[in-house]
């Protein structure tokens, strides 16, 4: 016999076709109409309060506000890190620095700048940094700038060390993670991209 009521999650069965019936007007706003996300997405979570799927005390609740605070720390973070000059300051002077070297070693180095960047910024912000950068140190070098635009756009997806990217953040707390665990789970794996995409780079474009 249990000393106190057990806590459990609030399922309504009864409101099943009316919460995937928010959903695809959600996605419809999204695919067939090209409304933003965040106002589709809106739409659709305000559609569900109102057709009584879920209070708005129970909405207010499931938003994760670390995980919100975190991103509305990082943006500003990413777009100073940008403007100031500092992300193309300090990948000029590593690109400068490692002088000429075969095509294979410079594109490696463009994947671990690449994916350094997208772990401060965006990945939309380093790829807009390197793609340009790459390709001029990829001519200059002699290698094919196609295949440095190519690394660059590959790798700004490696972002696995820290909970800096928008997926990685939103799983936070749901799961009980902390930086560390990214870090410990995350080294590997960064490691890991790098490896398999040079290699499929190597083996499928003769590099």
């Amino acid at each position: 016999m249990f000393t106190e009521e057990v806590q459990g999650e609030i399922v309504r069965t009864e409101k099943v076709k009316i919460a995937v019936g928010c959903l695809l007007v959600a996605l419809t706003l999204i695919l067939g109409f090209h409304v933003q996300l965040s106002i589709a997405l809106l739409t659709g979570a305000l559609g569900m309060v109102l057709c009584g799927v879920m209070t708005i005390d129970e909405a207010y609740k499931s938003v994760d506000w670390m995980t919100v605070f975190l991103l509305a720390g990082l943006i500003p973070l990413g777009i100073a890190f940008e403007k100031t000059g500092a992300a193309r300051f300090i990948a000029d002077s590593i690109m400068g620095s490692i002088g000429t070297v075969p095509p294979i070693v410079l594109l490696t180095v463009i994947g671990l700048l690449t994916s350094f960047f997208t772990l401060v910024a965006s990945n939309v912000g380093a790829t807009v940094l390197m793609v340009p950068l790459a390709m001029n140190m990829a001519v200059s070098a002699g290698a094919d700038p196609r295949m440095a635009a190519l690394v660059v756009g590959v790798a700004c997806s490696n972002t696995f060390i820290l909970p800096t990217h928008q997926v990685n953040a939103l799983i936070m707390r749901p799961g009980g993670y902390k930086t560390i665990d990214y870090f410990r789970a995350g080294s590997g794996m960064t490691v890991l991209y790098l490896i398999v995409m040079m290699a499929m780079i190597y083996f499928f474009y003769g590099i």
